[in-house]
């Protein structure tokens, strides 16, 4: 996501590199790209006018300090401009209600059943008692399709087949979930054209019968301006309280991304990331435009990871390292609850510095599948015991798991020389030992 526009203000900010001040010439230039860069993102076009004329003005207005250059100046006035453009601070669910009724509208194909499901994972690891309804009678397998993702995540969902009234069926829904205490319950509607008069008035009907909370209004990320156009109209009608972007893993430009707020007004919430249902992220402005000037995103990264990583099973694991007990059936857990954290190159995109270096690099999402082979290839005694794995075993593993022998050979010399690094880092007094012996880095 953004790759093309991140080459693009890279090579707008080059036209004010080596200057030594900001100057109504360089700035001009520096804006007519960025403009471009914006355009071809597919961003509204007054949108676009209205950033640059904005960045133009307070990049005119400061000072560059000695110890900065006009480069790094203007990538901080982006920064916190991109940062308000889509919306400036995070905008969390009202979940104060019990229970607390979410709707979910939005066009066809846009995805709304899955983030259905999403959203009722994502509310479930906060300690919510969600219930779906499947309220889209229109599309076929819809009502099975929600049944589906509640069984994979364990949330239960409400549905009458028999019936063809969308109304009724949210109505009922609210009802069951007030019976069963479910404090959160998510509405789940058959996607519209805004044109479709009839259809627009029944999911008006909807949100006047079932008075939800909350409003969500989800929009795929690759139709661009289109998905910002059909915001604003069915904004219009329903007056949502909040946006959700599919697909941003996908072929995007991010315009959507860039413009909805300052067009419809209302704060982007949520954006899916991929496929797995875990793949949902809370909006935050200033991660989003750090990401798309190419300065990474630790704190997602963090976050994502200690969404997997459970407290006691890495105290055990802990006990485990230091007394060199870490096996093969540790590192095969680890690696799957890396894979869920999401796409690894997206995960890579929110280092620091590593997003340029990786853009032109391909990194398959199955860039474990040679490792898990042979993990899986070992008997139970030589993943408790990588130590017992000699020639002999090794030329077993690597039939079993269609790889050669040196492959394994070499996966099992990484596993070795790793198991000796972290031994030592769970050690204090060795991790301190190791690093005061580090060569020192010469002074400039």
């Amino acid at each position: 996501m953004f790759e093309n526009l991140q080459d693009k203000l890279d090579r707008a900010f080059k036209v004010l590199k080596g200057q030594g001040s900001i100057t109504e010439i360089n700035v001009a230039e520096t804006m007519k790209e960025i403009r471009k860069a914006l355009l071809d993102a597919d961003v509204n076009y007054k949108t676009a006018k209205t950033f640059t004329d904005e960045v133009k003005e307070k990049a005119l207005g400061s000072n560059v300090l000695t110890s900065i250059s006009p480069g790094q100046l203007l990538t901080k006035i982006m920064n916190d401009e991109l940062t308000a453009l889509m919306g400036g601070e995070v905008t969390d669910l009202d979940l104060k209600s019990n229970p607390t009724i979410i709707l979910i509208a939005g066009l066809n194909g846009a995805g709304k059943t899955t983030f259905t499901g999403k959203l009722a994972l994502h509310l479930k690891s906060k300690g919510k008692k969600p219930l779906m309804v499947a309220g889209d009678v229109y599309r076929p397998a819809a009502v099975d399709q929600l049944q589906v993702l509640g069984e994979q995540i364990s949330v239960p969902v409400y549905a009458n087949k028999e019936s063809k009234d969308p109304i009724a069926i949210a109505l009922e829904g609210i009802a069951e979930g007030k019976k069963n205490n479910n404090n959160v319950i998510i509405i789940d509607t058959a996607g519209r054209l805004s044109i479709d008069e009839s259809l627009m008035n029944e999911i008006s009907e909807v949100k006047a019968q079932t008075k939800p909370h909350e409003i969500l209004f989800v929009v795929d990320a690759m139709t661009g301006q289109d998905a910002v156009n059909t915001a604003k109209v069915f904004n219009d009608r329903l007056d949502f309280t909040g946006v959700v972007l599919t697909k941003l893993d996908g072929d995007t430009r991010g315009g959507a991304a860039l413009s909805i707020k300052s067009v419809v007004n209302k704060p982007i919430k949520f954006i899916g990331t991929g496929e797995k249902m875990e793949a949902l992220d809370v909006f935050y402005p200033d991660r989003m435009a750090s990401r798309i000037l190419g300065m990474g995103d630790v704190v997602s990264l963090v976050e994502r990871a200690q969404q997997q990583f459970d407290e006691k099973e890495a105290a055990e694991l802990q006990k485990k390292i230091r007394k060199n007990k870490f096996d093969f059936n540790d590192f095969y857990n680890q690696i799957q609850q890396i894979k869920k954290m999401g796409n690894m190159k997206d995960l890579m995109g929110m280092i620091p510095g590593v997003g340029k270096m990786m853009k032109n690099v391909d990194i398959d999402d199955d860039a474990f599948k040679g490792v898990e082979a042979i993990i899986q290839s070992m008997t139970p005694f030589e993943k408790e015991n990588p130590d017992s794995i000699q020639q002999s075993r090794r030329l077993r593993i690597a039939k079993g798991s269609g790889s050669k022998v040196e492959d394994v050979t070499k996966l099992i010399k990484q596993f070795e020389d790793m198991r000796k690094v972290m031994k030592q880092f769970s050690n204090p007094a060795a991790a301190a030992k190791m690093m005061r012996n580090m060569p020192k880095m010469p002074q400039r």
